[in-house]
């Protein structure tokens, strides 16, 4: 049960309303239990929306697969049951098992990366940082450490207040854990 309940139809006043709307129709997106309870607070929602921003920056240059693989990482790094799902259902709507992932050095570097930053609480062994360095300009360094940065505040929203899975997340669900 959630410690704070998404917004119910009838809380949504029109000013919440036009964000929602907005920001279905700029990235396509529904209105999660996230998004909801986020709507509580319209500051907090729009802060929180321009995670958009950095992932489409992100996958300029790392490509989609890799943006989604990143982001998923830090989710399983932070242990946020909700985002965690939420990206193993993109990994498994472009046909790979989560479990089963075949990747390269680099792919592998990049996702250790993410996992170390939501591990570690930000600190970064220099072996795994120097890997990075080479493999990103500095401009996209700052993009990848501030996007894991957004996912993890992502992630401590969900797990503080104990947002619910939604129900189309719920066939994604892993059916073990670790």
């Amino acid at each position: 049960m959630p410690r704070i309940e998404p917004l119910k139809p009838e809380e949504i006043n029109p000013t919440i309303q036009e964000a929602f709307e907005k920001h279905k129709a700029q990235f396509n997106a529904r209105i999660t239990n996230m998004k909801s309870t986020m709507g509580k607070s319209l500051p907090v929602f729009n802060v929180y929306m321009k995670w958009y921003d950095l992932y489409n920056e992100v996958k300029e240059f790392t490509g989609e697969r890799n943006a989604y693989l990143f982001a998923h990482s830090v989710s399983l790094g932070s242990n946020c049951p909700l985002c965690t799902t939420f990206f193993r259902k993109i990994i498994i709507e472009h046909g790979e098992k989560p479990e089963e992932l075949f990747l390269t050095d680099d792919e592998q570097t990049l996702l250790d990366f993410g996992s170390a930053i939501a591990n570690n609480k930000g600190e970064v062994e220099s072996d795994l940082y120097n890997r990075i360095e080479k493999m990103y300009s500095e401009p996209q360094v700052i993009t990848l450490v501030g996007f894991a940065g957004q996912m993890i505040a992502t992630n401590i929203f969900n797990n503080v207040l104990e947002v619910q899975i939604d129900d189309y997340l719920a066939p994604y669900i892993p059916l073990t854990k670790k």
